[in-house]
């Protein structure tokens, strides 16, 4: 299926939704996600304002392109805004929020905005409980090297997008979906892709059957003569496209270790870093694609994405060009520096599966060395839910310490404390470290030549191995 050019009749393209006013306000600005959406307008010319409670590389680079943007939400921030666009964290007693209410102002989430961003555009959504933001990034470099000029958003930075968003004149956007408080049920795909199903997100779910459902639910908005393409790898994933065939929908699947329409086949370690295999469509083989990041996940992630891009019109060697020039995401496996012979890694792994994944793929790139942790738990109830994956997961770490749990949106009695999963993780035995500072007095001790550090999980422990670094660089 190739999508056609915007002026066909046949284009698929939706009716442009609702106006955007001139003036929004951003309510969480400094999110990475509602960053993007920032730049979009920023570039469109829009007056942006907006708030944030941290200072973060995203607001400040919102601020230099002409966003007033403030530390702290109070309604004052508002101004003359004429539409507040909020995060789905955002609680309804936000005084900003609770202003715009009694001041008529038009209050609507995220998701929604980046609807009305891409509504007169061809959709490409990326959906799943891993993988999504870098096969989102892989999928966007692949249509901008094949010249479809696409709009992107995607909850990463990238430096071969010089960012995480962009406003391209051509028909088609790519969108990582993201599936907390189903925002990604905004959206209606022309192409959409769904790369794994796996419990997640539960303080808002409550079960996984509900969150199972909200991926059905996504997978049966793609628009009539769209395509459904799920990764056969993941059994839930594997289970939705099935049921989406039998609904009479066009579906295919694609796999690493599982048999579909589009597989990795002859996989084998290069000189890049990653891996090198060779794709194939329907038992024809298209070619060779090199990698650079390492690990079979991000083999799993290129084909994915190389299946959503071709069927958007892009051709094999452009995409597989893309491919190999990727570099990776910020935080995922992404390198922080080298001091006293140590090498310091950062990567977002927050679920049990993401940690397997980066452990796989940190023997790959490092074998032979020793690999330690400092694994940092996302909310209390994530470590309750997952916590027999988290009891396994860390096996094949040399070392292993726990930092004081992240709290996000949550209190410390929605679940389980980072020092309570640290005494039941299996191995290796995980020392529990309750701020930087107890952390790096009592890391970088023990840290010695050829050792490889890994910071792990999605809040500020990513602040943790720059103040290692640090120390490690002054030791004598």
């Amino acid at each position: 299926m190739r999508l056609r050019s915007r002026s066909g009749r046949d284009s698929g393209v939706q009716p442009a939704g609702p106006a955007i006013p001139q003036r929004i306000h951003l309510v969480g600005a400094g999110g990475i996600m509602m960053s993007g959406i920032g730049e979009i307008l920023l570039a469109r010319g829009h007056t942006i304002t907006g708030s944030d409670l941290a200072p973060s590389e995203h607001v400040e680079r919102l601020r230099a392109r002409g966003a007033t943007i403030y530390g702290g939400h109070a309604a004052a921030n508002l101004g003359l805004t004429d539409l507040v666009v909020a995060t789905a964290a955002a609680r309804n007693d936000n005084p900003e929020i609770a202003s715009a209410r009694q001041r008529s102002i038009p209050v609507i989430l995220r998701a929604e905005m980046v609807q009305r961003l891409i509504s007169d555009r061809r959709v490409l959504a990326i959906a799943g409980t891993h993988g999504k933001t870098t096969t989102t990034t892989l999928a966007a470099l692949m249509t901008v090297r094949g010249g479809l000029d696409p709009l992107v958003l995607v909850g990463g930075d990238s430096p071969e997008l010089g960012g995480n968003a962009r406003d391209g004149k051509g028909d088609v956007a790519v969108v990582e979906a993201d599936e907390y408080a189903e925002a990604f049920l905004q959206y209606e795909p022309r192409l959409a892709l769904i790369t794994n199903v796996e419990p997640d997100h539960l303080d808002y779910y409550g079960t996984a059957q509900r969150l199972f459902d909200a991926f059905r639910a996504f997978a049966a908005r793609v628009v009539p003569d769209g395509t459904l393409i799920a990764c056969a790898d993941s059994p839930q994933a594997d289970a939705i496209a099935a049921e989406r065939r039998r609904a009479g929908a066009r579906v295919e699947r694609y796999g690493v270790d599982a048999d579909g329409e589009w597989r990795a086949l002859r996989l084998r370690l290069n000189d890049l870093g990653g891996y090198d295999f060779i794709a194939t469509l329907e038992g024809t083989e298209l070619g060779r694609v090199s990698l650079r990041v390492p690990g079979r996940h991000n083999v799993a992630n290129a084909l994915g994405a190389l299946a959503l891009a071709m069927r958007a019109g892009v051709d094999f060697t452009r995409a597989a060009q893309a491919a190999q020039q990727f570099t990776g995401v910020a935080r995922r496996f992404q390198f922080v520096g080298e001091a006293a012979g140590v090498t310091l890694m950062d990567d977002y792994a927050v679920h049990p599966t993401e940690v397997r994944a980066t452990l796989s793929a940190a023997r790959q790139r490092f074998a032979g060395q020793r690999l330690v942790a400092c694994f940092q738990p996302h909310t209390y109830s994530r470590s309750t839910y997952l916590l027999d994956g988290f009891r396994h997961c860390f096996e094949g770490f040399d070392a292993l310490y726990v930092l004081r749990t992240y709290a996000a949106r949550e209190r410390a009695d929605a679940g389980m404390d980072a020092r309570a999963l640290a005494a039941e993780i299996a191995g290796p035995p995980a020392v529990y470290v309750d701020s930087f500072e107890a952390a790096v007095d009592r890391i970088a001790p023990e840290l010695v030549l050829g050792d490889v550090f890994f910071t792990l999980g999605a809040g500020d422990v990513t602040e943790l191995g720059p103040l290692l670094l640090a120390r490690l660089g002054g030791r004598p």
